[in-house]
């Protein structure tokens, strides 16, 4: 009980400080911004913000707005008020006057939802919107599994024919290929929280049965017997507003996808805090590096390590949420991101 009350306290106070503290706008931020094909709430967010994450305050938005924001799209006019005693943004278009000349006016009115802009890059997460990243320990037993490829191959590309057995659902079509991989271990805890899985391409579901017969329509790796298949899930639009989580949030960087020791911006990360931590798609948080000066005794002629404190260097952006892992884009960073690393609410 004492430790419920006292998170939630944490938290209550972590939502004052932050309804307490002032919008920082940059330095001669623009007066309106047009917004064009490319563009992204984090980089128009940046323009404006010095914290970009506080896009939901300059937008005055509630909770149920953070998940389910108004579109933005190309041709639309952002514009920047300063009347009241906060600064907010509003949307408009260009409405034509009798002079000839261009005003701004706030308006209601409905877009192909294809062509809104996107939170963050999409090019970049694109590809883990749709693959299995994270399984839960357990969960790879139970899943189909590749038995045998065309003329006793043990190999498959594009195109080729592979067999498969323990395809739970007939009706679907689609499917991901991917191999389990390595665990995923809590470097808190040292407990295994999930399979990092490792995609390899799709098949689609040709003849049901027992083996059931699949044709491979994408291979990024070579797809080989013993691989394992899920249904591929619809891909998801990012339009989540980026925002500070609801409560603190204190993870470790687990991976850099790719298996790299050292990343930097527009790296994949994994984090060891996910849905049970109160962690969201659209989170952003910051992290930190732990900082030892070394120097060499004058006397004793032995190494002497000094913590000096720590040093925050990067911004991540959360765009897929687990049970007990996330993963984030690194959106800013002025130093190598590194396994271990801290993270935590900017």
């Amino acid at each position: 009980m004492v430790r419920i009350i006292s998170a939630l306290i944490l938290a209550v106070t972590a939502v004052c400080a932050s309804a307490a503290e002032p919008l920082k706008l940059v330095d001669n931020p623009p007066d309106r911004h047009v917004v064009v094909r490319g563009d992204t709430l984090w980089g128009i967010s940046g323009k404006f913000l010095k914290e970009p994450w506080r896009w939901p305050e300059i937008w005055n938005m509630n909770r149920e707005q953070i998940k389910n924001p108004h579109l933005i799209y190309p041709g639309e006019v952002i514009y920047l008020d300063r009347s009241g005693n906060s600064p907010r943004l509003r949307v408009g278009k260009p409405v034509k006057t009798g002079s000839g000349t261009a005003k701004l006016g706030p308006q209601i009115y409905s877009e192909p939802s294809q062509q809104a802009i996107p939170s963050i890059p999409p090019h970049i997460i694109e590809p883990f919107l749709s693959q299995p990243l994270v399984l839960e320990p357990g969960q790879v037993d139970g899943v189909a599994r590749i038995v045998a490829g065309p003329e006793n191959r043990g190999m498959m590309g594009n195109g080729d024919q592979a067999f498969a057995t323990a395809i739970p659902d007939a009706s679907v079509v689609s499917w991901n290929v991917f191999r389990p991989s390595k665990p995923l271990v809590d470097p808190e805890t040292k407990e295994i929280i999930g399979y990092e899985a490792f995609f390899l391409g799709n098949a689609r579901l040709v003849q049901p049965g027992e083996p059931s017969v699949l044709q491979i329509t994408v291979a990024k790796e070579e797809i080989m017997r013993g691989d394992r298949l899920l249904p591929a899930p619809p891909a998801n639009i990012i339009s989540y507003v980026p925002h500070r989580p609801d409560r603190p949030v204190a993870a470790t960087v687990m991976t850099i996808y790719g298996g790299v020791y050292e990343g930097g911006r527009a790296s994949i990360i994994s984090l060891n805090r996910g849905i049970n931590d109160g962690l969201e798609v659209g989170n952003v948080l910051a992290l930190f590096r732990n900082r030892i000066s070394v120097a060499i005794d004058g006397e004793t002629m032995q190494r002497v390590d000094t913590p000096i404190p720590e040093e925050r260097y990067a911004l991540v952006f959360v765009f897929r949420v687990f049970n007990r892992v996330s993963y984030a884009l690194v959106l800013e960073s002025s130093r190598p991101v590194a396994i271990g690393d801290s993270a935590r609410n900017p």
